[in-house]
């Protein structure tokens, strides 16, 4: 791949990634409003920030050092190297560019987990088997990434070691092919993203839809397998490409970055793809197939007597909003012998009583429905 085609994808992915993130604003202030914004709105815009920056710094290590660093050079090469020389100061501006870059892809990384953490915090509302592992998720994604953090920061000491050309200061003061990057980052990247791929497969399983609508909501939840591909070409690439792993490490990196983003916003922006599908005539795309979407109370079928269903007041999902169009059906979840609906982008009215199906404009709104039996005494 040339430089040119290099610099094409840089800022293809960068326009990609921003006109996501803009979409994802959009379809939240529509919903919610400015006020209402929750944490991962604002930390999926800071995201947008830091991968902006990730890409401005992948393009300086080939377009202003030639993919230089301290990295790739043999015994004799770096007693030669003239300090004074501009490829001494390539190598070693490249170097600090390094580890600036894995500091800002970690942080960029770990920062559209937590924006996709925090959404499931919302889709798993009311649901403490599944809370739990969102909980869980917060530790994981905290403790790794600082661990991640300092073992990017402090594998090399002193730090000026990390860019030090003559003597050859080690592998681990290599940012380039440093094992330590490499491995502590993907293993750890690997890690979390295998965990929030826990959190919403097995509850989407469960949703009472047809085959066809069930597979595809669970496709859309599962980018994260995509992440966990792109880390591990990643680390191969940068291990195997030789004096070209710096340039080609950048690309991946801003490959990965930008599946990530893509990740945590899809989810979000999934009801106005398919209102606009729907719109232009390809609504068979979204469509369910096999039985409807309606939900249906458990039953009992303990002898015979006076059958009462009372329903517990809804505890609505805070990515509803009242009013709007619908943009889809409700869909049903039955955990834990209760009935849970899982609204996924419809209406709120307002009312939390009036109907049989929640309704949420563009969210995922969660309901649950209690059947309670009670026997008459002396009944069969």
């Amino acid at each position: 791949m040339t430089a040119a085609s290099g610099d094409v994808e840089a800022f293809t992915l960068l326009g990609l990634a921003l006109s996501l993130i803009i979409l994802r604003t959009y379809v939240r202030f529509d919903l919610v409003g400015l006020r209402k914004f929750q944490l991962d709105d604002y930390l999926m815009i800071l995201t947008g920030v830091l991968f902006t920056a990730e890409l401005v710094l992948a393009y300086m290590v080939v377009a202003k050092f030639d993919g230089l660093t301290n990295s790739y050079m043999t015994p004799e090469e770096r007693a030669a190297l003239d300090p004074n020389s501009y490829e001494y100061y390539q190598r070693v501006s490249g170097s600090k560019i390094q580890v600036a870059g894995w500091s800002i892809y970690v942080m960029t990384l770990w920062s559209g987990k937590f924006c996709l953490a925090i959404f499931y915090s919302r889709l798993t509302m009311g649901l403490s088997q599944f809370e739990m592992r969102v909980h869980i998720a917060y530790i994981l994604l905290g403790t790794t990434y600082i661990a991640t953090a300092l073992s990017i920061l402090l594998s090399c000491r002193p730090m000026n070691k990390f860019w030090q050309i003559d003597p050859d200061p080690g592998n681990t003061c290599q940012p380039t092919v440093s094992k330590v990057y490499i491995l502590v980052v993907m293993i750890l990247n690997v890690l979390t993203d295998a965990f929030l791929l826990f959190i919403p497969l097995p509850l989407l399983w469960k949703v009472d839809i047809g085959l066809k609508r069930k597979i595809s909501l669970m496709v859309l939840f599962s980018g994260g397998l995509f992440i966990i591909a792109a880390s591990i070409i990643r680390a191969a690439v940068v291990l195997t490409s030789g004096p070209d792993g710096a340039v080609q490490g950048s690309k991946w990196a801003c490959r990965e970055t930008f599946v990530s983003i893509a990740v945590a916003n899809i989810p979000i922006i999934f009801p106005l793809i398919r209102s606009c599908a729907n719109k232009i005539g390809l609504s068979a795309l979204f469509s369910s197939s096999g039985r409807p979407s309606n939900s249906h109370p458990l039953t009992s079928k303990r002898g015979t007597g006076h059958e009462l269903r009372s329903r517990s007041n809804r505890r609505h999902n805070p990515m509803s909003i009242p009013g709007g169009t619908a943009w889809d059906s409700d869909e049903q979840i039955l955990a834990n012998n209760n009935h849970v609906h899982v609204s996924i982008n419809g209406n709120d009215n307002g009312d939390n009583e009036s109907d049989d199906h929640s309704k949420t404009k563009g969210g995922i709104g969660v309901t649950k429905e209690v059947t309670i039996i009670r026997e008459t005494a002396g009944s069969p």
